[in-house]
């Protein structure tokens, strides 16, 4: 949990940090410990997750330049891997509404199959959407 601004760069450092977390509950609370410090908003949802990356009322502005470096993220890639998004989806599934059952049974049919991302993958795509985040994976 530490950021900093790199003179030689620009722009402000983030870390992550996989071996604070092993499943998508201790993801959000790592990612809101670091992007959400001094804030009473905790992110819970993968959609939570993308916006508080548009930046503006975290640890960082709109559009700011930023560097995230995940630590340890093979570790999150097996720990995010195919058994927790196969429960993640079932999850959904079981609880049924709000949740559109018939996207996410596409979804764990699709990760079944072998055709469908993780949810390490699915956090990735969301990262690299934001065009001013850098993403290292470590």
């Amino acid at each position: 949990m530490e950021w900093n601004t790199s003179n030689n760069n620009k722009r402000k450092m983030i870390v992550i940090y996989g071996g604070h977390f092993s499943n998508m509950p201790g993801f959000y609370e790592e990612v809101s410990s670091v992007l959400m410090k001094g804030t009473d908003w905790k992110v819970g949802t993968l959609d939570g997750f993308d916006d508080i990356l548009y930046g503006g009322f975290g640890v960082f502005e709109n559009n700011e330049e930023i560097e995230l470096i995940w630590k340890e993220s093979q570790k999150s890639r097996n720990d995010l891997g195919f058994d927790a998004t196969r429960s993640f989806y079932q999850n959904k599934i079981n609880q049924g509404k709000p949740f559109n059952i018939e996207l996410i049974q596409q979804k764990l049919d699709e990760l079944i199959s072998g055709k469908g991302q993780t949810l390490f993958e699915i956090l990735i795509e969301i990262i690299e959407s934001h065009g001013n985040i850098t993403l290292i994976l470590d």
